[in-house]
C-alpha cells in the first residue's frame, strides 16, 4: 500500500464507520452533473444552481446505496484483498444488517430527491442505479464491458445534469466526457493488475482477461482519444475561444497517466484527482477559464 493511500486511510478512519462505507470521496464523481449547467453559461442562475445541486445531492444518496450493496455482497472477497479489507463492513466495523438498512434508505430517498426535477432526471437516476447494481452483481466480472459500464455511468451524470437545469445535452459533451471516463477505468484497472502482479494479492476476476502490455496500450489510446475529440470540440464549438482550454485538458490527461503509472495510484481515481497539486491546478483554472468563455453576456 503506497503511502498516500495509507495517510487517507488515516484521515478516513476518523469518521464513523457508517459514513466512511458511504464513500463519501467518491461523491467527487457526481460533480460531474454540474457540467451541464456550466456548459449552457447559467452560473448567474440560482434556480439552476438549486436544480444542479438537488440533482447531485440524488446521485450522492443513490451510490452510496449502491456502494453499500456493493460491499455486502462482496464482502467475503474484499476481506482477501489488502485495502478493501479495511472497508467498514468487510473489517467488521459495520455490521451486515445496520448496512442494508442505510443501503434501503438512502436509495429510495435519492429516488425521491430526483423526481422533484422531473420524469427525465428521474428515468436518467434510475438507469444509474440499475446500471450500478448490474455492474456489483455480474458486470464487472466481465472484461472490456467493465470499463464500457463505468463510462456509461458517468455518461448518465452528465445527462441527468443537463436534464436537471432543463439545457439540451451536447455530444460533444458525452463523447468527451465518455472517452475521460473510459480513460480513468482503464488506467483504474492496470493499476490494478499491476498491483496483482507485484504483490500475488486477489483481483478481479475481469483482470484474468487482461494483461499488463494491452492494458498498458488500451491506457495510452484513451488518453489520445480523449485530448483529440476534445480539441476537435474546442476548434468546432460556437464559443471558438474554447479553444484556449485544449492545453489545460492535455495536462491533465498527461498528468494522470503519469501519476497513475509512476505512482502507482490509479487504482482509486478520486484519490489522485483530489491530492495531486498539478492536477487539481488544471481542473479548477479549467472550471475557472471555461466559465468566463461560457458565460452568457
Amino acid at each position: 500500500m503506497t503511502t498516500a493511500v495509507l495517510t487517507e486511510r488515516r484521515r478516513a478512519e476518523r469518521l464513523p464507520a457508517a459514513i466512511r462505507a458511504l464513500r463519501p470521496r467518491q461523491w467527487t464523481k457526481n460533480l460531474l452533473l454540474f457540467a451541464g449547467l456550466l456548459f449552457s453559461g447559467r452560473l448567474d442562475d440560482v434556480s439552476s444552481w438549486l436544480a444542479a445541486t438537488t440533482a447531485y445531492a440524488a446521485f450522492c444518496l443513490v451510490s452510496s446505496g449502491c456502494y453499500l450493496l456493493n460491499d455486502l455482497h462482496d464482502v467475503d472477497a474484499d476481506r482477501l484483498h489488502p485495502t478493501k479489507r479495511l472497508r467498514p463492513i468487510a473489517a467488521g466495523e459495520l455490521g451486515r444488517r445496520r448496512a442494508l438498512l442505510l443501503a434501503g434508505l438512502l436509495a429510495p430517498a435519492g429516488l425521491v430527491l430526483g423526481a422533484v426535477l422531473g420524469w427525465e432526471t428521474l428515468a436518467l437516476l434510475g438507469g444509474f442505479a440499475a446500471v450500478q447494481l448490474a455492474y456489483t452483481f455480474g458486470l464487472k466480472r466481465l472484461a472490456f464491458i467493465d470499463v464500457l459500464v463505468i463510462a456509461g455511468l458517468f455518461v448518465l451524470r452528465a445527462a441527468a445534469g443537463a436534464a436537471a437545469v432543463g439545457v439540451r445535452i451536447s455530444p460533444w459533451l458525452l463523447v468527451c466526457t465518455s472517452l475521460l471516463a473510459l480513460f480513468l477505468a482503464l488506467a483504474k484497472r492496470r493499476a490494478e493488475l499491476a498491483r496483482v502482479g507485484a504483490e500475488r494479492s486477489v483481483g478481479r476476476a475481469a483482470l484474468d482477461r487482461y494483461s499488463l502490455p494491452l492494458a498498458d496500450r488500451l491506457v495510452h489510446a484513451a488518453a489520445f482519444a480523449s485530448i483529440a475529440v476534445y480539441a476537435l470540440y474546442g476548434f468546432q464549438s460556437p464559443e471558438a475561444a474554447m479553444a484556449i482550454t485544449i492545453p489545460l485538458v492535455a495536462v491533465g490527461v498527461c498528468r494522470y497517466l503519469f501519476v497513475t503509472q509512476y505512482r502507482e495510484l490509479g487504482e482509486e481515481p478520486e484519490q489522485v484527482l483530489l491530492s495531486d497539486p498539478v492536477l487539481i491546478g488544471a481542473v479548477l483554472c479549467w472550471v475557472a477559464l471555461a466559465a468566463t468563455l461560457l458565460a452568457k453576456p
